[in-house]
């Protein structure tokens, strides 16, 4: 487990992370999305131990990472900028790494760059940007560690291969137990993957919850009336049950609950509209329903 307590740093005037305390359970996908300057590199900079915090701290398996060199073999960092030694392939990388992460495997790391068609004896400073993101989760993957952070994965990466990359983390997590830690701008990129989701904002965590649980505890209903029923009978019918949102377009009501399905349900059956379904949400309509009660539009942090 990662666990970070009342995590801070400073940059002379700048409060980049603020006071942060949160709980990355081992074996799932910890998303933490924000906007640029939100804190979400310096954490992950802590959390890898590069930076020193100012106040508080981060614990692997209960070790604190700064200065810690046996605890920094059980994770792998990806940063943002690619950084390669000048000169180097993707072989000679591969041959540095095994000697920092005893669990790298070498076999497997080459079936990946021949999967990936990644030249294995080209240099590495003339591969494009994205082959270099991808040749940099290739070895993270390959290092067999506990851990995994990711900073912004996915930026640099077509369609195809941010799929392959979310295929290569599901099946790691289901084989050995992977953790990636992912950082992003864009909720969509991590929608499909994450199992818990955070959101950063002026170097603090505004919003963090398990993203299964969310989407249990909140639902879009969309009906259509019958001519001799109107809202207030809706209202009505749905005493009981939070409604964060109400829109209407045409005959279409789109309401955003709070509350199990099958209350929703029940009580919709018993009204008996012309038409009614519950529609899953996607993490941003979460987001953004979640965020707006407590005075924040994630539209405007985000996007």
């Amino acid at each position: 487990m990662i666990e970070s307590v009342g995590l801070t740093k400073r940059f002379d005037d700048v409060i980049a992370v603020d006071h942060i305390s949160a709980e990355i359970r081992e074996a799932s996908v910890f998303g933490l999305v924000g906007t640029n300057g939100a804190g979400k590199s310096t954490f992950l900079r802590l959390a890898a131990g590069i930076l020193k915090p100012d106040e508080g701290c981060v614990r692997i398996d209960g070790e604190e990472v700064y200065e810690n060199p046996g605890i920094k073999q059980s994770f792998f960092y990806i940063p943002d900028d690619q950084y390669f030694f000048s000169n180097v392939t993707p072989i000679e990388m591969m041959v540095f790494f095994s000697h920092i992460y005893p669990t790298f495997d070498t076999a497997r790391f080459q079936k990946l760059l021949t999967a990936f068609e990644l030249p294995s004896g080209r240099k590495i400073n003339t591969f494009s940007k994205g082959m270099k993101k991808q040749l940099s989760i290739l070895l993270g993957i390959s290092s067999g560690t506990k851990y995994l952070f990711c900073d912004e994965t996915f930026d640099g990466l077509d369609p195809v291969m941010r799929q392959a990359v979310k295929s290569l983390f599901a099946n790691d997590i289901s084989e050995r137990g992977l953790t990636p830690v992912i950082t992003s701008h864009n909720l969509r990129e991590l929608e499909d993957i994450c199992d818990h989701v955070g959101l950063l904002h002026k170097g603090g965590i505004l919003f963090s919850k398990d993203l299964e649980d969310m989407k249990l505890g909140i639902h879009k209903l969309q009906c259509v009336l019958r001519p001799e029923q109107d809202i207030s009978g809706l209202n009505h019918a749905l005493e009981g049950f939070e409604v964060l949102r109400d829109e209407q377009r045409g005959s279409i009501h789109t309401l955003t609950i709070r509350g199990g399905a099958p209350g929703i349900l029940t009580k919709m059956e018993a009204l008996d509209p012309l038409f009614f379904e519950l529609v899953p949400l996607s993490l941003e309509e979460i987001f953004i329903s979640e965020t707006e009660v407590t005075g924040y539009d994630v539209r405007k942090l985000i996007f």
